[in-house]
């Protein structure tokens, strides 16, 4: 298993990161800016996203294996991952995500607490409304761990 940093060409990877932003135009607000990296086991398990948002604070912007691959560890290593790469220049790593019985519970599980809100974030910043695990998607959950 190995993780590389992506240096060029993001947008190959359009099919991953649209599954975990799925409208295009929200994608292209961060994947420029942002540092991407790309975890392999013999071929392409998933990528991830991370932005620097302020003076020694990074956000995943985005995180996506294979679904077929999912609760294989993958994520988690990828979580792992940046958050070693960001640890020297970075004291707080963020994630947004829905509030879905998928998503919190795993960046829980990664060692990320809840830290706020932002209220109709999906509502008002997508044009279609999201599901998740049947469960309409509002609400903005960011998470934080301390590196």
């Amino acid at each position: 298993m190995r993780v590389e940093l992506i240096n060029g060409n993001k947008k190959r990877f359009l099919d991953l990161l649209l599954l975990a932003d799925e409208q295009e135009s929200m994608v292209d607000k961060y994947l420029d800016k942002g540092t991407m990296f790309a975890i392999y086991d013999d071929d392409l398990k998933g990528i991830c996203v991370v932005t620097k948002e302020r003076d020694r604070v990074c956000e995943i912007k985005n995180i996506a294996t294979y679904e077929k691959f999912h609760g294989q560890g993958y994520g988690k290593k990828l979580i792992d991952y940046v958050c070693d790469y960001f640890k020297d220049d970075c004291d707080t790593m963020f994630v947004g995500t829905g509030d879905s019985p998928l998503t919190v519970p795993f960046y829980k599980k990664c060692g990320f607490v809840e830290s706020h809100r932002i209220k109709n974030f999906f509502t008002d910043n997508y044009d279609h409304l999201i599901f998740e695990a049947g469960k309409q998607l509002v609400d903005m959950v960011y998470l934080k761990k301390e590196l």
